[in-house]
């Protein structure tokens, strides 16, 4: 029979976490292991100017008829400015880009583009990376190697290594790079480490490949885009990944681009072309809603600003977060944390032990994944002081 040789795969860790986290009867409990935004109620909202946008959509949708594989017109366009901004213009006519189902089904594409476009060429992540990077671009085809990202602590980068690294990488080799709020530690690069890799990429002649998705996330929208901006204005060729999840708060819409930069606007149509007949050949039509949505918000002003508003306010909170966190581990006598100010976004790396981990879990309730990623948008003004307290206690007992 086929199916008699399949056997069942080990569950993933986050959608195992949430299993135990659901069932713990404790009303304690903090989940710090989900990616998604949540309020200060535990709760991940939808945004007011999302919400204003269907209504407009509502009012004026006549058709359901499908999309092209490129996607929503304007979606791609409004997204690329918003990514892109004043530079855009002198990228005019070398960017191919099409919508996708989410950041996800952007790194997929992409993957595929890299195998038409050479199929010798390997994907370097950084060690470590967002966990679905791997299945997401290594089965694909695409063989994936690993560059040196972190100190020994686990919380700062360990540039030297990194540089080692990303100067032995062969030419035409791929290296994926996160543009901000670097998924799972949260350490980022700075605007001058961006410079050296653009500087390094052209010399040394690999593929800068951007995985964005939590632009405005960090510090601002333009500020998250920096590192990006540079290289796409610095190298020939280069890839983009983006996803509008996190930003727009459009998780279960499936909302995404994947775009790629060329030398010149012949190679940039032939792309274009490669995207359209990946993805005729895989889901051939993109959905509309989340996209007509993003659309709809980018080109109304009052729109516009509205959803930055919001979108500041979330980044804010998760910066006060931090501030809390640290705040609460200085006063309970704990040093070292101090790190957390410095990550950016959603995630960051403790830099505790496995057991430690698993003692908060099972001691205290409190649920993150095993390698000390924390999602800073579960903490809350309610339960962030019990976090340290037990986290404060969970440093002696491994």
């Amino acid at each position: 029979m086929m199916f008699d040789a399949l056997t069942v795969l080990p569950s993933d860790p986050i959608l195992g976490l949430m299993k135990l986290y659901r069932a713990d009867p404790n009303p304690h409990k903090v989940d710090l292991g989900v990616g998604v935004y949540k309020n200060n109620e535990g709760q991940t909202p939808v945004m007011q100017a999302v919400t204003a946008a269907e209504r407009n959509l509502l009012a004026k949708q006549t058709t359901k008829t499908y999309l092209t594989p490129l996607g929503n017109p304007a979606f791609v366009e409004h997204m690329q400015q918003l990514i892109f901004g004043s530079s855009l213009m002198a990228l005019e006519g070398r960017i191919a880009a099409v919508q996708t189902p989410g950041g996800c089904g952007a790194l997929r594409i992409a993957a595929e583009l890299i195998k038409h476009a050479n199929p010798k060429a390997s994907i370097w992540l950084s060690n470590p990376t967002w966990a679905n990077h791997k299945p997401l671009l290594g089965d694909a085809g695409v063989p994936i190697k690993h560059y040196s990202y972190l100190s020994a602590s686990q919380t700062t980068l360990d540039w030297p290594a990194m540089q080692a690294a990303l100067e032995s990488i062969p030419a035409g080799d791929v290296v994926l790079l996160h543009a901000c709020c670097h998924n799972p530690t949260g350490v980022d690069l700075t605007f001058e480490q961006w410079q050296w890799v653009a500087q390094t990429a052209q010399a040394k002649g690999f593929i800068p490949f951007i995985d964005m998705a939590y632009q405005g996330f960090g510090d601002s929208l333009a500020a998250d885009a920096a590192g990006l901006r540079h290289i796409f204005a610095a190298v020939p060729e280069a890839l983009l990944a983006v996803s509008c999840s996190k930003n727009f708060g459009l998780y279960r819409e499936r909302v995404g681009l994947v775009a790629t930069l060329c030398a010149t606007a012949q190679q940039a149509q032939a792309a274009q072309s490669h995207f359209e007949g990946i993805v005729r050949g895989i889901y051939s039509m993109p959905p509309n809603h989340g996209a007509a949505i993003v659309a709809e918000i980018l080109q109304d002003t009052s729109l516009t600003q509205q959803w930055e508003t919001e979108l500041t306010q979330m980044q804010q909170r998760i910066q006060n977060l931090r501030n809390d966190f640290v705040r609460n581990m200085n006063a309970l006598g704990v040093q070292g944390f101090d790190f957390v100010n410095q990550q950016k976004g959603m995630f960051s790396y403790l830099g505790i032990h496995a057991e430690q981990v698993a003692w908060l879990a099972q001691h205290k309730s409190i649920y993150l994944l095993s390698n000390s990623r924390a999602s800073i948008a579960g903490l809350n003004q309610d339960n962030v002081s019990y976090v340290c307290e037990a986290l404060a206690v969970s440093l002696n007992q491994a």
